[in-house]
């Protein structure tokens, strides 16, 4: 990975395993209906919670330190 390209990984987690990891370029990302459905068997919608692991990722040392964080819809 060149030193000058932003990029991040994003783990989506159910009960502290990895689920799914998305890959961007960009400050943001998207968790697809269709990958939602895959994931959980229907869309997350009220009442329902997912947590995620973000990382930065560096042409040095790789995976940076995660940030955890819950999103309750």
């Amino acid at each position: 990975m060149a030193e000058d390209i932003e990029a991040y990984e994003v783990e989506v987690l159910q009960a502290g395993a990895v689920r799914r990891t998305l890959s961007t370029t960009v400050t943001s990302g998207l968790y697809t209906a269709a990958q939602q459905t895959a994931d959980w068997g229907r869309l997350l919608g009220p009442g329902d919670s997912l947590t995620l692991r973000i990382y930065q990722l560096s042409g040095l040392v790789g995976r940076g330190a995660p940030q955890a964080v819950t999103l309750t819809f």
